[in-house]
């Protein structure tokens, strides 16, 4: 019987057996929860507004990971950010979801989620594939987050405030997810030769 081939860049080096497979799925969630919230901690400081690397450990870990397990690292990232673990980038606790960056938050998980699913049909292995999905992310996050800030603080704000100030680094932050993976897997192609 042959073996299929690992759908994500994670699989093709995660555990054999299954009772490791699943351990090793969350240690992997785990570490990637971490992974975004301290990406949310380091500002790049830019014009108009400073930058956060939130979007590019969340397109990297989705890219890697594939759709189910990026699914359920956000998952577990939302739920520490609601009982009040820091992870957020101004905090945490179940009221922030409430606060003006709750359209971004849901955003981080569909655009999550369709990273991982491209990731999940080989396109994490071609560099521009990748990019093309993750600025679908990128828009996808831009919007609900706007969406959400139009309906906070009124529709006049939503492009100036939840938009504008973030595409040139959003750009460029999915430009950089997309050239990491596709490395990985020539890292992970070699060591397997």
């Amino acid at each position: 019987m042959a073996i299929a081939p690992a759908r994500s860049l994670y699989e093709s080096i995660a555990p054999t057996s299954s009772t490791a497979r699943y351990a090793s799925y969350g240690v992997a969630a785990l570490f990637g929860s971490i992974l975004i919230a301290l990406a949310g901690k380091v500002v790049v400081p830019f014009w108009p507004v400073p930058a956060t690397m939130q979007t590019l450990a969340i397109f990297v870990l989705a890219a890697a990971f594939g759709r189910k397990l990026a699914l359920a690292t956000l998952a577990l990232y939302m739920f520490e950010g609601a009982v009040g673990l820091p992870v957020f980038t101004n905090g945490g606790g179940f009221a922030y979801f409430a606060g003006p960056t709750t359209g971004y938050l849901a955003g981080f998980v569909v655009a999550a989620g369709l990273t991982g699913w491209a990731a999940d049909r080989g396109l994490d292995r071609n560099a521009l594939k990748l990019f093309a999905v993750n600025l679908m992310g990128t828009a996808i996050i831009l919007a609900l987050g706007a969406a959400w800030i139009a309906l906070v603080f009124g529709a006049d704000k939503a492009v100036a405030w939840g938009v504008g100030p973030f595409i040139a680094t959003d750009v460029i932050k999915a430009a950089l997810a997309a050239a990491v993976v596709p490395a990985g897997w020539q890292i992970a192609n070699l060591f397997r030769r």
